[in-house]
């Protein structure tokens, strides 16, 4: 009979400085040198990373009141307009959001130079930021305008909430078209002139538990330098299995998680704002889920190599997005990771536009708060949708 453990277990060799944790690289060593069932026997808890450009983010503030007291209907903050349609002076700045007066260059109509990633990253440096705000002014609310500088420290609460952050498993993006194109996954450069790609492999925290079997709501994560929570799952999350020409299983895709924590909590280098030439603005994210190892079935997704996990090949000129899924078939982390693919017979250079150093620097963050008992593990009230749940996506129908 395998292993089989608790949360409360696991938390309770936490609390005694006894558990066992070793990052999913450092796992992936010990299941090849003494088999599954040995390591699962012995390890605890494996911890993933990953820190690239998450759009689907924002923030949650409340200013606090002015006097006289004011309804804020229109917000902005650095000259970034932040959704109000929530109370009184509570905003919604989400990291995508572009900057009014961003100078632009006519050639490339997305190039904007500054976003609500970028808010979000000046309020968690401590920089001040300039709110303007305005209103119709009511009996309860008299005040019509203010402008005046604000700092994550001066107002009342600041809450990362991501809709849909930790994509499981990326598309790595190819261009087949006669001209070069800029889209939210990088420049992509004609004639097969260059593949990007965006997940951390190996250390890519849905990939680990592809089942969800582990992850859910109360996950207890790292987020941005901090620690968050999953709330739920993210906005189109639709898990399931890469299978190769034969059938076999060669990786997931589709899982996404909506999650939040405590911005004042997070640090500067872990919540970085971003642009892409030609398309806009975004935040880079730092998040990492600990993957407590309850039995041996769990260790096994979560000791997958590059080797193992690929991700499909797609051409993001005319035909995107009208031929989804592997359209040129599939790739392994490894090769990617290798710097070169090969496409339609032609050697293609790769790049990555998330970070592993930063993925395995998360991980092994977490692994040390986990190895101190700073960090327990959150047992989920309710499990995420796995591969096995049917979910599909839809489709908007213009009429």
């Amino acid at each position: 009979m395998g292993v089989e453990r608790t949360y409360a277990e696991i938390n309770a060799r936490i609390k005694a400085g006894k558990a066992v944790v070793l990052t999913a690289e450092e796992v992936i060593d010990k299941v090849r040198e003494q088999g599954l069932a040995k390591t699962a026997a012995e390890v605890d808890v494996v911890t993933t990373g990953t820190f690239g450009p998450m759009c689907s983010s924002g923030a949650f503030l409340n200013f606090g009141h002015s006097s006289p007291r004011m309804r804020m209907t229109k917000v902005w903050l650095n000259n970034v307009p932040a959704y109000t349609g929530i109370a009184a002076v509570d905003a919604y700045i989400g990291a995508t959001e572009i900057a009014e007066d961003d100078p632009t260059n006519s050639n490339f109509p997305g190039e904007f130079r500054y976003g609500g990633g970028h808010v979000i990253e000046d309020l968690v440096a401590g920089k001040n930021i300039k709110l303007k705000a305005l209103s119709y002014g009511t009996d309860c609310y008299p005040r019509k305008e203010i402008e005046t500088t604000i700092s994550l420290q001066d107002i009342n609460e600041a809450i990362l909430f991501n809709p849909r952050n930790a994509y499981q498993n990326y598309n790595c993006a190819v261009n087949l078209s006669d001209k070069t194109i800029y889209t939210y996954m990088g420049t992509l450069k004609p004639r097969l002139g260059n593949a990007n790609y965006s997940t951390s492999g190996q250390l890519s925290p849905l990939m680990k538990d592809p089942n969800f079997a582990t992850i859910g709501v109360g996950t207890r994560i790292f987020l941005g330098g901090g620690i968050g929570y999953v709330v739920w799952n993210g906005t189109q999350h639709f898990p399931g299995w890469l299978k190769d020409e034969k059938g076999n299983i060669v990786g997931s895709a589709g899982g996404t998680l909506s999650v939040l924590g405590d911005l004042k909590q997070m640090k500067p280098q872990w919540l970085r704002g971003a642009r892409f030439l030609g398309y806009g603005a975004t935040l880079n994210v730092g998040l990492g889920i600990p993957i407590p190892i309850l039995n041996e079935e769990i260790l096994r997704f979560a000791a997958l190599s590059d080797e193992e996990l690929h991700a499909p090949v797609v051409d993001y000129s005319e035909s995107y997005p009208n031929r989804i899924g592997g359209n040129l078939g599939l790739v392994s982390y490894a090769q990617l990771k290798s710097g070169k693919i090969t496409v339609q017979g032609k050697e293609v250079p790769t790049a990555p536009l998330s970070s592993y150093p930063k993925a395995r620097e998360i991980a092994a963050i977490l692994k040390d708060w986990i190895q101190k008992g700073d960090f327990l593990l959150g047992e989920p009230s309710q499990l995420l949708p796995g591969p096995n749940a049917g979910l599909t996506g839809k489709t908007l129908e213009i009429r």
